[in-house]
């Protein structure tokens, strides 16, 4: 039944009872009533009700009117709702489509009207949505699978020719650009390989309890031996004991790539600064580095695959905009949150929240 119909039908019944329950009270306050008193013999009935005519109509619009017009607004908004109750219901599930929810059809009333329409041309669509998010997936899974051979075997090969000594300065100086690509290449191809895996559920990670603090301990460390050929002074402020569920090798590699971009993106002679505290039932990491920061326009696009932001500042930096996605795989998978803030031209800051275990 289409919802116009369903309408329709809907505001004929409530009419119709507000008309019946009119009559009825009608019926009582001009029949019923003036008949039982003239049965008791009532004297001057007739002319009572003849001078009180304005009363009797106030009467009227008192029992009848008011009620059936209660009634009938009662009565719609209950219509209103009832017929709106599935656009609702089909907004919320909806809203909660997205990448990874596309199989999941969304609810149909079984009224077969123009709403159960749009629903199944929505499940249609989610359906071949899906269909080409996987044919993505596979490609790039394929396509980075098959890339890791030949890149290896050039990898080697230049290895080896650099091994050689009767390379001409300028042929050496050649062959390690050439060697430089190819592990840029080869970055590409395993972060894309992992998100690619990541997005159709195929890493497997190892939760246990990690000292998180150790970690940090760790990358403070490496931090400081990246920034020595910048000048970038690095400054461990706080490092609280905390304990998490989670990945320490997946744990490493994010804060790794954090602190990889505050040496990226920082400026000669810069500096960053890491702390790690505990706030209640979370461990929280930060990690700020001086430089030219991130426009406001981009913020909300740091964590998109293969966005580096300005070009006229980030061209000179290596790099191939996928470890900010990684990033923020990891804290996603350990239950985190990650937030960059940016001042262009004073300071960034990486936030990253992770439960602690209990």
């Amino acid at each position: 039944m289409r919802i116009r119909t369903r309408l329709t039908l809907w505001f004929s019944g409530i009419l119709f009872v507000a008309l019946v329950a009119m009559g009825v009270f009608s019926y009582f306050e001009l029949v019923a009533e003036p008949r039982e008193k003239l049965a008791r013999g009532q004297a001057g009935v007739k002319e009572e009700l003849q001078e009180n005519e304005t009363e009797e109509l106030l009467g009227i619009f008192a029992w009848c009117a008011v009620p059936a017009l209660v009634l009938s607004i009662g009565g719609g908004w209950w219509m209103m709702q009832k017929a709106l109750a599935p656009v609702n219901a089909l907004t919320q599930a909806a809203q909660r489509l997205n990448e990874h929810t596309l199989g999941q059809p969304l609810p149909s009333s079984g009224n077969g009207d123009e709403l159960d329409q749009l629903t199944q041309v929505f499940n249609a669509m989610s359906q071949r949505l899906e269909q080409s998010f996987q044919r993505v997936r596979e490609f790039t899974l394929h396509a980075s699978h098959e890339l890791k051979t030949p890149l290896t075997v050039m990898r080697g090969e230049l290895e080896t020719a650099l091994q050689e000594t009767g390379l001409s300065p300028a042929q050496r100086v050649g062959m390690e650009s050439e060697l430089d690509e190819i592990q840029r290449l080869t970055t590409i191809v395993d972060g894309l390989s992992l998100l690619t895996k990541a997005d159709a559920g195929l890493v497997k990670l190892e939760f246990r309890p990690v000292q998180l603090d150790e970690l940090v301990q760790e990358i403070f460390a490496d931090c400081k031996l990246l920034a020595q050929a910048k000048s970038v002074q690095v400054e461990l402020e706080q490092c609280e004991g905390a304990v998490v569920q989670g990945d320490s090798h997946r744990l490493r590699q994010l804060l790794l790539n954090l602190a990889d971009n505050a040496v990226k993106y920082n400026e000669s002679e810069g500096s960053i600064r890491m702390a790690l505290r505990r706030e209640g039932d979370a461990a929280v990491f930060t990690m700020s580095n001086t430089g030219p920061g991130i426009a406001s326009s981009a913020l909300n696009r740091v964590f998109d695959r293969f966005f580096r932001g300005d070009p006229s500042h980030n061209s000179h930096v290596e790099g191939c905009g996928l470890g900010l996605s990684i990033a923020q795989w990891i804290v996603s998978v350990h239950n985190g949150t990650i937030k960059i803030e940016s001042e262009p031209g004073k300071l960034t800051t990486v936030t990253v929240r992770l439960p602690l275990r209990s």
